[in-house]
């Protein structure tokens, strides 16, 4: 079996994109590769040459099933489809937190193929990233191969190396980037944890092939992303916490972060159940909260269903403004949806206009581990795109 070339570097511009439709869409024809990229036969067939002889690219297998043989031979494709080879590389990415480092191996293709989790009991940068390194390490005896490592922690990062500025580790300045790569000799490249999640989906989930795509997640805090023709829009709120402004319900409850009714005292998971919390006066975690809501009691029920058309809200006015294609829900905290899905929608059409086009919502749960899978998917746009750019 061919192997995947150490470096996808140096290709041209042509021979780039080719190499990034087959691996964020493949496997394709060459006339699918073509007609998405609008280029001739005999164009295509120069830049795919030089990708098959370093085996960056492979002709694969059609589909054993009558079905799709027959769509083939209909479509007149002349050879075999192309493809990459997704386990001949593997990354690790890891998502930080407070309190815990989750770290996972992924595929080329992003799939996850080993998980691990350690305590943290130190945010001094130096342990941190001998701790980091470590996973690394006991990752890479059964995955010999990792191509690099990716990062991703909440609040602001800059050049995707430094840590400019993260409240939950008291960060100001931390070049974690650095610090890794003199210990693992592999690329390292830090980013938020929420662009981090972004780049994932837009290249390997529900963004891919989207021109216009938003993300809003709610966990601990609020994130928002907007994708457009496959980039996400950088600006100087990346990491500042954007959910502690954004009003949603100005008489909405007042709880110890955000301002009064904005979208991280309405809908993160220690406010709600700080709110549930305070109405009985005993201590609760979401899960329960959510159950409880779900059963009908009346406090949980309230603080969850004001919750729900904060978030329906907030999908209006997104919808509104970025005009997107499709909105994704992600984060922990997204079990809200599914106990108050009604509550959403009402929220939802009450805010956009009645003619206005439905908006297409999906929503996924994402543990901390899928948040390590973006930070693996920022090793992987290393490699293919030869640098750390955002």
């Amino acid at each position: 079996m061919s192997t995947l070339a150490a470096s996808w570097l140096p290709l041209s511009p042509g021979e780039r994109a080719v190499a990034l439709e087959v691996l964020t869409h493949g496997p394709l024809s060459r006339t699918e590769i073509a007609r998405r990229l609008d280029l001739s036969p005999g164009s295509l067939t120069r830049l795919t040459k030089p990708l098959i002889e370093s085996g960056l690219l492979i002709e694969a297998d059609w589909p054993t099933d009558e079905t799709s043989a027959a769509a083939a031979a209909r479509q007149g494709r002349p050879s075999q489809p192309l493809d990459v080879i997704a386990e001949s590389r593997h990354f690790a990415g890891f998502k930080i937190t407070a309190d815990t480092v989750y770290g996972v191996v992924t595929t080329l293709r992003s799939e996850i193929v080993a998980e691990h989790t350690q305590p943290l009991t130190t945010h001094e940068p130096h342990a941190v990233a001998d701790l980091v390194h470590g996973m690394a390490e006991a990752f890479a005896e059964d995955f010999p191969q990792l191509a690099g490592i990716g990062i991703g922690v909440g609040g602001r990062v800059q050049d995707r190396a430094v840590v400019a500025e993260s409240a939950f580790l008291g960060w100001s300045d931390v070049p974690i980037a650095e610090l890794l790569e003199e210990r693992s000799g592999l690329p390292v490249v830090v980013e938020n944890d929420v662009a981090a999640l972004i780049e994932a989906e837009t290249w390997f989930g529900a963004g891919r092939g989207l021109e216009r795509f938003a993300v809003l997640t709610i966990g601990a805090g609020i994130g928002y992303g907007l994708v457009l023709n496959g980039k996400l829009i950088r600006s100087g709120d990346d990491g500042r916490g954007v959910g502690k402004r954004w009003i949603v319900n100005p008489n909405g409850p007042l709880t110890p972060d955000g301002e009064r009714g904005s979208a991280i005292a309405l809908l993160t998971i220690p406010n709600i159940c700080y709110q549930v919390q305070a109405a009985t006066g005993r201590e609760v975690d979401y899960e329960e909260v959510l159950a409880l809501a779900a059963a009908g009691d009346p406090v949980a029920s309230r603080v969850i269903d004001e919750a729900a058309r904060g978030l329906g809200t907030l999908v209006a006015q997104i919808a509104n403004f970025a005009l997107p294609e499709k909105i994704l829900l992600a984060g922990e905290g997204v079990g809200l949806v599914d106990v108050a899905a009604p509550a959403v929608q009402e929220a939802i059409s009450a805010n956009r206009h009645p003619l206005a086009d439905p908006v297409v919502l999906e929503s996924k749960v994402s543990d901390f581990h899928q948040w390590a899978r973006g930070a693996a998917v920022l090793a992987i746009q290393v490699l293919v795109l030869g640098a750390k750019e955002g």
